[in-house]
């Protein structure tokens, strides 16, 4: 893991991983719903989660659409920043948060969306992005009316920008903090945690992943707090593989790679 070749550092089986999705396992798409994860790193994945090496999923998606991405696997992970969480035992874990009034603030968002044609409102139950990847002349208006909504409902909401998206997540939710909670807990206790990740939405973990003296990995370029680099989505899958190839992990995954 370093920025000559990206390859991993030796003595991996010390270490606890944690991983985006967007941007890091899977290249990003003009819509959520279209992105997916690659055979051949769904496989890596499987083969790295049966070889004993802790790995979890750290993603601003809810937990459901983590699984469905995911599938046939079902590892640690956190949805929506940290709001959802599921422990290695399949423990849910998730932010206490006031239903009636995200309800509320959908129907204002979804009202306030109506009016501008392109700018695409994702609804992920317990925080909202608003897309201007289709729409980019939209970046301002998307960032003024992300920048409202977090000012009007402070108490609840905080705005986390990212890369062509503007988010309103529960207050409390970073994946820096949900990191923390996982190395808590076993398997991850006692190891150095390794994050990867790409977006903005990412930098608390690597502040965290740094401050336990771990490895913040960001994918492509760009400022970070991020102390190496991999060079893109399809780096991260070789990468994957040239720590499995270390480990001497079998290939013996039930999904098929490409």
């Amino acid at each position: 893991m370093n920025d000559q070749n990206d390859q991993p550092a030796p003595a991996p089986w010390r270490y606890a991983f944690f991983f985006d999705v967007d941007g890091t396992l899977a290249e990003i798409q003009p819509r959520p719903e279209l992105v997916f994860i690659p055979p051949s790193t769904l496989a890596a994945l499987e083969r790295l989660h049966a070889g004993g090496i802790p790995v979890a999923v750290i993603s601003g998606r809810p937990l459901a659409q983590l699984d469905a991405l995911l599938a046939p696997l079902q590892l640690p992970a956190a949805g929506v920043h940290g709001a959802e969480r599921r422990d290695a035992t399949g423990e849910l874990r998730n932010l206490a948060l006031d239903n009636q009034a995200l309800e509320r603030i959908q129907r204002e968002l979804q009202q306030a969306c109506s009016e501008h044609p392109g700018l695409h409102l994702e609804n992920k139950s317990v925080a909202f992005a608003l897309h201007f990847r289709q729409a980019p002349e939209l970046e301002e208006v998307a960032r003024t009316l992300a920048e409202d909504f977090a000012q009007r409902y402070a108490e609840i909401l905080t705005l986390q920008p990212g890369k062509c998206v503007f988010e309103l997540k529960p207050r409390g939710a970073s994946k820096g903090e949900v990191i923390r909670a996982f190395m808590q807990e076993a398997p991850f206790s006692g190891r150095t945690p390794v994050f990867l990740g790409d977006d903005l939405t990412d930098e608390a973990g690597f502040a965290a992943v740094n401050a336990l003296g771990g490895r913040s990995i960001k994918v492509g370029d760009g400022p970070s707090e991020a102390r190496e680099r991999v060079a893109s989505v399809a780096a991260v899958g070789s990468w994957i593989e040239a720590l499995l190839n270390e480990l001497g992990v079998p290939a013996e995954p039930r999904i098929k790679p490409d």
